[in-house]
């Protein structure tokens, strides 16, 4: 994890699992305030006014193994100096009734702008000095810093007490002997055809076979039905609970398809248009719709017509209307590069989280809950956005239980921080790094999904920190896909 000196005071540290499209919290609420967490218990006779409770909050939970304490004293003379260049400048633009501007007292400007003026010097005399503490002691904070104890006297040396999150000593021995099993890509013969069926599909006309006949198999029979569960009780003989009726009409079935139930296939084929029939259905357990799951339907089948689907010549017309294809064969070659691509795809990155699990299972180490709670964020902002998309309104998500989806969320985002903290270590170790053309590309890639001008986009994405969070998980899953090179067999 590289450093950043602009972490402790500027908001939250990067979780290092964020990705490029989620905003560093540091950059969304720019506040150098520290947060003062000290004991309300100690508050009874003790001096208010050396104390700083604008925000008086309590911060949030830390990993106590990772909390690191640092205790800052700054000079009275410089606190002193301090207090006269706020209040110097107060006098300048106060405008106070009573008073021409420039010229009010000081003992006025102390009683009305005390607090302003206080919480001016907390945002420079003491984040200043705090970060200089941290960087003369080498120290990289990754959570909001916590002051636990603070005087600020006017005259008095200003003294004050921060806690904060630092990243874990993880020792990575041996990441290179993580066993990696290279999955067989070869795109088999009845996957390409099912590509090739499903591209064409779309270019299917159905008609009707005026041919007085029997359904064969390759034929679609257009059917209506009616189809009433049969419950348990009924079986054992039983009085049935009611259920309401599966029904269907114009239902188009392939005779002898690989998606078609047996049971279909076996009562429909060579029967004719016009014919009705009953029929049972025998439901595995783990059939895709839950309400037939394990269950017996009763049939009523009325056969309506026999269709025959029909397909274009698979000739250049055909292929130019698919796309920019020379010839058919052209589109054929193509078709089974892209699907050889998405397999191999798909297989390497399964491969690479196997990976990535066993890695995660080797190396024990503790991990800052600052990151956690940033990626249960990131987790639950996603999966809102989804319900969204979906059509969920925004009262009924107010209703929604968030601690218990928080706890939900807890136990893969404490695997992902672990993951992402492993791999920048892995790329140091490997020396990974990832370079401005790469940068570029994927801008470029961002810009054209986007719809978005390219420089407009940079601009933006400069301002807000998010090119930087963007190279690290570049970063990262370079990483991933070199160990996985590495290591494969």
């Amino acid at each position: 994890m590289r450093q950043n000196q602009n972490i402790p005071l500027e908001g939250t540290a990067l979780t290092p699992t964020e990705t490029t499209e989620e905003k560093n919290l540091a950059e969304q609420t720019p506040s150098t305030e520290l947060e003062h967490t000290h004991d309300h218990a100690d508050h009874q006779g003790h001096d208010h006014e050396g104390h700083d409770h604008a925000g008086h909050n309590h911060g949030p939970s830390l990993n106590p193994a990772l909390i690191k304490e640092i205790s800052v004293e700054v000079p009275a003379d410089e606190v002193s100096k301090a207090f006269k260049s706020v209040i110097k400048r107060y006098q300048k633009i106060a405008r106070i009734p009573g008073f021409r501007i420039g010229k009010v007292p000081e003992t006025v400007i102390k009683s009305r702008f005390m607090k302003e003026i206080r919480q001016e010097i907390l945002e420079t005399l003491v984040s200043d000095r705090f970060r200089q503490a941290i960087e003369a002691q080498d120290i990289n904070p990754v959570s909001q810093p916590q002051i636990t104890s603070m005087n600020l006297f006017d005259g008095q040396p200003l003294t004050f007490t921060a806690v904060f999150e630092t990243l874990p000593t993880i020792d990575i021995s041996g990441y290179d002997s993580v066993s990696v099993t290279r999955p067989d890509v070869t795109v088999t013969d009845e996957e390409y055809a099912a590509e090739l069926d499903r591209a064409l599909e779309p270019h299917a006309t159905v008609e009707t076979v005026d041919e007085d006949r029997a359904l064969v198999d390759g034929d679609w029979a257009e059917i209506g039905f009616t189809g009433n569960i049969k419950p348990l009780a009924q079986v054992v003989g039983e009085e049935p609970a009611p259920t309401e009726p599966i029904t269907g009409e114009d239902v188009l079935i392939e005779i002898g398809g690989k998606n078609t139930l047996a049971a279909f296939n076996d009562a429909l084929r060579g029967t004719r248009a016009g014919q009705e029939l009953e029929f049972e259905v025998s439901y595995p357990a783990d059939f895709g719709e839950p309400r037939l799951a394990n269950q017996t339907v009763s049939y009523d089948v009325q056969v309506k017509a026999i269709k025959k689907k029909t397909f274009p010549e698979r000739d250049e017309e055909f292929a130019k209307q698919l796309g920019n294809y020379e010839s058919f064969a052209d589109f054929e070659t193509k078709l089974r590069e892209q699907v050889a691509d998405r397999k191999k795809d798909a297989l390497e990155n399964r491969a690479k989280e196997v990976m990535l699990e066993e890695l995660i299972g080797r190396f024990t180490f503790e991990v800052p809950e600052t990151f956690v709670q940033q990626q249960v964020d990131a987790r639950l902002d996603r999966g809102l956005r989804a319900l969204a998309q979906q059509g969920m309104k925004a009262e009924d998500m107010r209703k929604l239980d968030f601690n218990r989806l928080r706890e939900a969320q807890r136990d893969q985002a404490v695997n992902e921080v672990k993951a992402s903290l492993i791999l920048d270590r892995i790329a140091d170790a490997e020396k990974v790094e990832v370079d401005q053309e790469e940068v570029d590309r994927e801008l470029l890639i961002m810009s054209i999904q986007g719809r978005e001008p390219l420089e407009s986009l940079r601009e933006r994405m400069q301002k807000d920190g998010a090119i930087d969070r963007m190279k690290e998980q570049m970063r990262r899953e370079k990483t991933g896909t070199v160990l996985y090179e590495k290591l494969a067999s």
